[in-house]
């Protein structure tokens, strides 16, 4: 068994992140005839997956609301031509009819030349990537499976764009022009926020978050891999205060208005291992 190999490489062009509910009767049956390569990944949810570590989205309430909208199926296609992704995707939505879509986002790269790309605020998301071998054993369980936590943010650029170049650059704790972190930004800066290895245990993800803009809203979605559910629910509770009252200051331009988690299980022969 080994791991789904679009789980790994860099951020794609262009994507599509499609979430689908199982109709009445439904089985897996139907995943296990998918060909699985770099520019598909498959993610289940707890009511189909019967693995152990899953559960659903747990919704935060409190200084901020973190909805859940957990869903039974998760499509990422990735790739260049975003043509080519929208016709794989009709072919797989033709494919799995015992399922239906209640979620579909188009994702983007921002920044071509960069490998990690940016957030539509203009600073670069997922500095803290872990690579190589650290990447492996962040992303994977030992028998190559993962889990997928996702969720769409929704920013208010306008009111973003309008603070003063220091406000916005402590928010993120990073200088825009320059990518560089400085020690004096707030407590609630973002990277103080999620430093990975400042948890115990450390809370390393790989992300795989994709802007996106459609009917004249736009966001980031968070898409990140763990080898457990642990580190996610981590990053969020200090992010929405729960540890020690402090929110992230992202929420004052933005907040997530779905949240889901999802397995993705190894394959096999380029066919998923559906059982955990």
């Amino acid at each position: 068994m080994s791991p789904q190999p679009g789980i790994l490489p860099g951020i794609p062009n262009h994507g599509r992140f499609i979430e689908l509910r199982a109709k009445a009767g439904a089985s897996l049956q139907s995943l296990a005839a998918l060909t699985i390569d770099e520019t598909l990944v498959v993610g289940i949810g707890p009511r189909l997956a019967n693995h152990p570590d899953l559960h659903g989205f747990k919704a935060l309430s409190g200084a901020v609301n973190i909805p859940s909208t957990q869903a039974d199926l998760m499509l990422w296609l990735r790739g260049d031509d975003a043509g080519n992704i929208a016709t794989r995707a009709r072919h797989l939505l033709q494919s799995l009819p015992d399922f239906e879509v209640v979620r579909a986002v188009n994702g983007f790269k921002f920044g071509i030349d960069l490998e990690i790309g940016k957030d539509l605020s203009g600073y670069e998301d997922g500095t803290e990537n872990p690579t190589d071998d650290a990447a492996l054993k962040a992303a994977f369980a030992p028998d190559g499976s993962s889990f997928l936590s996702i969720q769409h943010w929704e920013h208010d650029l306008a009111f973003f764009e309008s603070q003063p170049q220091a406000t916005q650059d402590n928010t993120f704790g990073r200088r825009r022009q320059s990518n560089e972190e400085f020690e004096s930004a707030p407590i609630s800066a973002h990277v103080k926020r999620t430093a990975q290895e400042s948890f115990t245990p450390e809370a390393f993800v790989l992300r795989r978050s994709m802007p996106w803009s459609e009917g004249g809203k736009e966001g980031l979605i968070f898409a990140a891999f763990a080898h457990s559910l642990n580190p996610f629910e981590a990053l969020l509770d200090r992010m929405a205060g729960f540890e020690d009252g402090t929110l992230d200051a992202l929420f004052t331009f933005t907040h997530p208005v779905s949240g889901a988690n999802y397995w993705c299980p190894p394959i096999k022969n380029g066919h998923l291992i559906l059982t955990p």
